[in-house]
């Protein structure tokens, strides 16, 4: 059976260990392990289902375990940074999702987080001692049942206007495995598919549809019943959940902390990415 989840490295559990196309390696740092996936050609999109480009996945202690992030935030910033186009000119981020259901709030709860720049950067960076500010634009574009526009058109729009050197999309994402809801980080070079891990694809962002590089980053929050039912009491215990279980989806009790929690280590990933030369601290204040 067809198990849906945003995770190339769930994904990549169904293929040999070695297997042409795909390449794969893991490595610890305390709690916390990095898978990186590279899907290198079209024999490797063809096995693993993802476009070609990296999927770096971050096995974390659980959202709900009060913890230090430090080591997780410099982890994911570090494999973030290079997938960043080297000459940087302004950075669209863009949190897709409906904020309204609190497993689909990630990307308008860490965009709202996002120390914005584009419209300071040359008025008052100057004056006010801001002039190492890098370009940072942000926009959270709502979803088509509220707007009735495809977050392609309104995110095309906007960096038609910006003119970005590159997007980050920040998203909710769907597991396979209930493990790895609320503890896992993935962020990808390749772009992203709204919508797919709980079939309801939308059009993809990447860089053949909107003319720069995408980088995806996101969290999981959701598993569906057919998929929890199968890994649970087995495939033969399909048949009853299905046809329903193709549309009921599953998530922790405590989504509403795991996504604030995650919503703010994404932040502040982001922020210290995007600001180099300025302390967490002292985004912070700038956005007081």
């Amino acid at each position: 059976m067809n198990y849906r989840t945003d995770l190339a490295m769930e994904l990549k559990t169904d293929l040999e260990r070695k297997t042409g196309g795909v390449s794969a390696s893991s490595e610890r740092y305390g709690e916390i392990t990095v898978t990186d996936i590279e899907v290198e050609n079209e024999i490797g999109e063809r096995l693993l289902g993802k476009p070609k480009g990296q999927y770096i996945s971050f096995s974390l202690p659980p959202f709900l375990e009060e913890a230090d992030s430090s080591l997780a935030l410099k982890l994911i910033a570090g494999r973030l940074r290079p997938m960043l186009p080297r000459k940087q000119g302004t950075i669209l981020v863009v949190g897709l999702g409906n904020r309204a259901i609190t497993p689909d709030a990630l990307g308008p709860l860490t965009a709202e987080k996002i120390l914005a720049t584009r419209h300071i950067k040359e008025e008052l960076g100057e004056v006010e001692g801001l002039e190492s500010l890098k370009p940072v634009a942000v926009f959270a574009p709502g979803v088509l049942g509220k707007t009735g526009i495809e977050s392609l058109e309104l995110i095309r729009g906007a960096v038609q206007s910006v003119k970005p050197s590159a997007v980050i999309v920040i998203d909710a994402f769907a597991a396979r495995e209930c493990e790895r809801l609320g503890n896992t980080v993935q962020i990808a070079s390749s772009g992203i598919c709204p919508g797919s891990g709980v079939g309801n694809s939308r059009k993809a962002l990447d860089k053949n549809t909107l003319g720069v590089p995408v980088i995806s980053i996101g969290v999981p929050t959701v598993v569906d019943a057919t998929t929890l039912v199968a890994d649970t009491a087995g495939k033969s215990a399909v048949s009853r959940v299905q046809p329903f279980g193709k549309e009921l989806f599953v998530t922790p009790r405590e989504i509403d902390v795991i996504i604030q929690r995650a919503s703010k280590l994404l932040s502040r990933v982001l922020n210290s990415v995007l600001q180099p030369a300025y302390t967490l601290e002292e985004i912070q204040s700038l956005m007081a």
